[in-house]
């Protein structure tokens, strides 16, 4: 596949991961980890996986500055240039600007897909296929094509996308109808049910001309500090960024531009996902790619016949199921009588829980008042 110099990436890797906490830590967050057993960080994973497709100087990384020697070390190919290191989190919004800004730059031509960087992909040829497709896409038509999967249960944790007529039948890409972010589990369901819904997957593309445009547009705020942004360069130091990045707001790409345009796309992938947003979302991801034949996963994730899951750990179950256990190398757990917990230890802190109590979660997270250590 020869990659095209139109086409572009932007790696978001500046968030803290705290709903999987303690493994995932503020000094060292989940996508700076190895959580699937392959070897590689999640970063490293997302990496690899554009770079299949996308030229290596064409993929950049979106971080905090704090991070930035972790980016050095896990991607040492990644000159310093194409990395933006953001003095203060505001959102998703202000990194994709500053990047689309100057990628804009470098080719006015520019298609740009967005990503999380602490994500699964199953089928790396089939989402290489999918990206390309709406990057093809967004390259001959004015709009935002969000990528979006198939539900495969009524999950509450996930945005929502209502997938309206087809306007591209070759790349399976319609208009949008609806976004719900976060449905209660009744909408949920019937969101499953109706085949109209996708998962929204928060990987996007689009054309950089496009963007700029209605950031300016419908983004107020923006205005008076994107002559700014337009005029710099991908070569510009660190030290240059908060003379304008400290005044931004803290929005988001859905709520302050998407939802907005009226050009939304979203293309029906094929794709197999798993978000790594919590450990119930986790625990529930690897068994049904377990139970999968095309999506298991690596051979330090086991499950076990009463769904089980044991992460780089070794574990003992007894009358006990619908568990995970994800411990530091070298530990053992011992579980007896539980079901449906999470039992997850990383520097001196074990965490036992309910799966699904992500309140008790925080509140013991904060209780322990541990997460920067």
């Amino acid at each position: 596949m020869q990659p095209s110099t139109d086409n572009f990436c932007l790696i978001l890797a500046g968030g803290v991961g705290s709903r999987l906490w303690p493994v995932s830590r503020e000094r060292k967050p989940k996508q700076f980890l190895d959580f699937g057993g392959t070897g590689h960080t999640l970063l490293q994973e997302t990496f690899n996986r554009f770079s299949q497709f996308i030229p290596h100087e064409n993929i950049f990384v979106s971080t905090l500055e704090g991070y930035l020697p972790i980016i050095h070390e896990q991607l040492p190919q990644l000159p310093r240039n194409q990395i933006l290191a953001e003095p203060i989190r505001r959102g998703t919004l202000a990194p994709v600007t500053w990047a689309t800004s100057a990628i804009s730059r470098i080719n006015p031509r520019a298609r740009i897909a967005v990503s999380p960087s602490d994500q699964v992909i199953y089928d790396p040829q089939c989402f290489a296929d999918d990206i390309l497709r709406g990057m093809d896409f967004a390259g001959t038509h004015d709009g935002v094509v969000s990528m979006g999967v198939e539900p495969t249960r009524p999950e509450t944790a996930f945005g929502y996308i209502q997938a309206g007529e087809v306007v591209d039948v070759q790349a399976n890409i319609h208009s949008v109808k609806t976004f719900t972010e976060k449905p209660d589990t009744t909408f949920a369901r019937m969101f499953m049910e109706s085949g109209e819904f996708l998962w929204n997957t928060g990987l996007f593309v689009f054309g950089a001309h496009y963007m700029l445009h209605n950031i300016v547009k419908h983004v107020p705020e923006y205005r008076d500090e994107f002559p700014e942004l337009a005029n710099l360069g991908v070569t510009a130091a660190t030290d240059e960024v908060p003379r304008y990045y400290n005044a931004l707001p803290n929005l988001s790409m859905e709520y302050a531009v998407l939802e907005r345009t009226g050009h939304n796309y979203v293309q029906r992938c094929h794709f197999g996902w798993a978000d790594l947003g919590s450990w119930h979302s986790i625990g529930t991801d690897i068994q049904l790619a377990h139970a999968s034949r095309r999506n298991r996963p690596a051979s330090d994730v086991k499950v076990d016949g009463r769904a089980n899951v044991t992460m780089h750990s070794e574990a003992l179950f007894d009358n006990a199921s619908d568990n995970l256990v994800r411990l530091a190398a070298g530990k053992m757990a011992v579980v007896s009588g539980l079901q449906g917990y999470v039992i997850a230890e990383a520097d001196g802190v074990l965490m036992i829980c309910p799966k699904s109590d992500t309140a008790a979660m925080r509140r013991l997270q904060t209780l322990a008042n541990l997460d920067s250590l």
